[in-house]
């Protein structure tokens, strides 16, 4: 069994966050897990540094592995753009990063104002974002015109 550390983008601070992953790295822990939050939950918690600059961070802080918990490629951030923020992410931690991704929930993915698809949507729409992303990640040139994304 391997047992992780949670890191909280929505309730702490960028140097806070750094702190407790080499805290949690020092206690042993095998992993980190990192929140991907526009915004927090509430006013009273009043953080939310952006997830892409504390992974890249976290790759200087420790040596610990790195999941997305959960990163949402349907909205908010066009699919193309988190291939690029996970492909460097797994250069700098030297492959020790992993892209988990989900549909999201409006609070932190409906930014824009558009209207909040449905479950079934957001299920479509990610199904397309990770055979993009994955397309994308082979190298070769990818000319795309899905449903949901060009």
């Amino acid at each position: 069994m391997r047992i992780g550390y949670f890191l909280s983008t929505e309730e702490y601070d960028p140097a806070s966050l750094l702190e407790q992953a080499r805290a949690a790295e020092r206690a042993g822990f095998q992993a980190l897990w990192i929140s991907d939050h526009f915004h927090p939950w509430n006013d009273a918690q009043g953080q939310s540094p952006f997830v892409w600059s504390m992974i890249g961070a976290l790759s200087q802080a420790c040596r610990l592995p790195v999941t997305t918990s959960v990163t949402c490629p349907i909205m908010r951030i066009h699919p193309a753009i988190i291939a690029q923020a996970a492909a460097t992410s797994a250069v700098l931690h030297e492959g020790r990063f992993v892209l988990g991704v989900g549909t999201g929930e409006a609070l932190n993915e409906h930014i824009f104002g558009d209207p909040w698809p449905p479950a079934a949507a957001r299920l479509e729409m990610l199904e397309e974002a990770v055979e993009l992303i994955r397309r994308l990640w082979t190298g070769e040139v990818v000319r795309h015109y899905g449903e949901h994304y060009t």
